[in-house]
């Protein structure tokens, strides 16, 4: 009996196999607009699809990014400057797409851009460093998709929506988790919605990869700023050891984020590419090795083991 059912279980994940690898027809006269396109992802995607030969039309937020770009794609790559949080940049930039892809709509919708920063722990933090994550990772994303959604109706194509593996498990304060928790919720509503309009839609979550959503500022400086602009009373009550611990926590952190990239984008270009993409993708195997199994567990078991992680403050009981 344990033979069949083994023997069951090898089939399905063959006939999976099978129908992952299976390529959309005329991938050359397809478009596919990313947004976050000056670096980590968004610029490593742009440069895989452009090699792949399809019609890549890059978003990025300066001009400085997209001249990079240009310079490392070929004449088929087109760019655009695109400020997710500014409605009449959306607006200008989905005209703009709509002049290059025409009747035949747009493929894919690659909403790629983001932000990490402001983190740490929430009492330490404003609602402005709330917001500016929050702009950027989630209503800027929706209002984009919302912009796009036309267009890729008509193409019956995909959407492709950058969350995280913070998405599933909040595992740190500030913005980012609230963000990709709401990434996530949308995901969901719009793949139900769209799917009788032939649109498929797919949602990355990443583990830990080395990009520069955490901006190059210094690890310990951004902390220390936090730390020094807090009242002295709630400085008191976390104490300086837990500043300290709590960054070096942080630094160890990036310092074993994943520098291979390409598993994040290989992703992306399946969810684009493949006749049967995926829901969810989680690459790095933090992602499906720690943080997907603290998502399923019952929230005391993730509370109790993520609670080790943080340091104690000073008025703890």
């Amino acid at each position: 009996m344990w033979l069949y059912a083994a023997a069951l279980v090898g089939l399905c994940y063959l006939l999976r196999w099978y129908r992952e690898k299976q390529v959309v027809s005329h991938l050359r006269d397809k478009y596919v607009f990313i947004t976050g396109c000056d670096s980590g992802f968004g610029h490593l995607l742009a440069r895989q699809l452009d090699l792949r030969g399809l019609r890549v039309l890059a978003a990025c937020l300066t001009e400085k990014g997209a001249q990079q770009l240009r310079d490392q794609t070929s004449d088929r790559l087109e760019t655009v400057i695109l400020d997710v949080t500014k409605t009449e940049s959306i607006s200008a930039a989905t005209q703009w797409v709509k002049e290059r892809v025409g009747d035949g709509g747009l493929w894919a919708l690659v909403n790629n851009a983001g932000v990490g920063l402001p983190s740490g722990p929430n009492e330490w933090l404003t609602k402005e460093d709330f917001v500016k994550v929050i702009n950027v990772n989630l209503v800027g994303l929706i209002e984009v998709t919302l912009h796009m959604l036309p267009l890729v109706k008509k193409a019956r194509g995909r959407v492709v929506n950058m969350s995280s593996s913070g998405g599933r498990v909040a595992v740190i304060g500030g913005g980012y988790c609230v963000s990709k928790f709401g990434v996530e919720a949308f995901s969901d509503s719009i793949r139900r919605e769209l799917h009788y309009f032939g649109v498929k839609v797919s949602i990355i979550e990443p583990g830990n990869y080395r990009t520069s959503i955490l901006g190059k500022e210094g690890m310990v400086s951004r902390m220390r700023r936090l730390w020094e602009r807090l009242p002295q009373e709630t400085r008191d009550s976390y104490g300086e050891e837990y500043f300290r611990n709590y960054t070096d926590k942080l630094k160890n952190m990036m310092q074993l984020a994943e520098p291979r990239i390409s598993e994040v984008t290989n992703s992306m270009e399946h969810a684009i590419v493949s006749r049967s993409p995926r829901i969810r993708y989680n690459p790095g195997l933090d992602a499906k090795l720690l943080y997907l199994p603290l998502a399923k567990l019952p929230t005391p078991v993730t509370d109790f083991i993520l609670s080790r992680y943080l340091p104690k403050p000073a008025d703890s009981v």
